[in-house]
């Protein structure tokens, strides 16, 4: 890969991450409840802060993603490291579905019967698909590459 590829797309990782960091610090401030509240009711709100824990996984995977494409520009995408990044990848996103699934969960239990949870739902249920998806993309290509560097490290004892 060329090396301005691989500069352009860490760009946009660095970007999305600094957009998510943006709405999690903003979308409290305007949020419906919060209307009438200080800034420390605003951030010490249960479902706010885990909303910041659910973020955790998120930036580990944008984190390994980076240094994945690092590998990939050193021309180390056959290493040991490319496939621990990627399996935290492949980890971060189960754990991201998780937690959304649990939040959905706990929003349509304990929804007030004058609200309407469905597009917190909708929103749940699209998130939890795509982390599903990046997980298996992930499992994937570590499966794949790791069937890659073992037959370079026997190709390498061989020579």
């Amino acid at each position: 890969m060329k090396r301005v590829s691989i500069v352009f797309l860490q760009a946009v990782i660095v970007l999305i991450g600094l957009v998510t960091l943006v709405l999690l610090i903003w979308l409290p401030l305007i949020e419906g409840r919060a209307t009438n509240l200080d800034l420390v009711n605003i951030y010490s709100d249960t479902f706010i802060l885990y909303g910041y824990t659910i973020s955790i996984p998120f930036f580990v995977a944008l984190y390994n993603a980076f240094k994945l494409l690092a590998y990939i520009g050193q021309n180390k995408v056959f290493s040991t490291n490319a496939v621990k990044a990627l399996r935290n990848i492949k980890y971060c996103a189960i754990i991201l579905s998780a937690l959304v699934v649990i939040a959905g969960l706990f929003i349509k239990f304990t929804h007030h019967k004058d609200d309407d949870p469905a597009g917190f739902l909708a929103i749940c249920i699209v998130s939890t698909f795509a982390s599903i998806v990046v997980a298996t993309a992930a499992a994937i290509f570590e499966k794949l590459l790791q069937n890659a560097v073992d037959m370079k490290s026997e190709n390498d004892l061989t020579i």
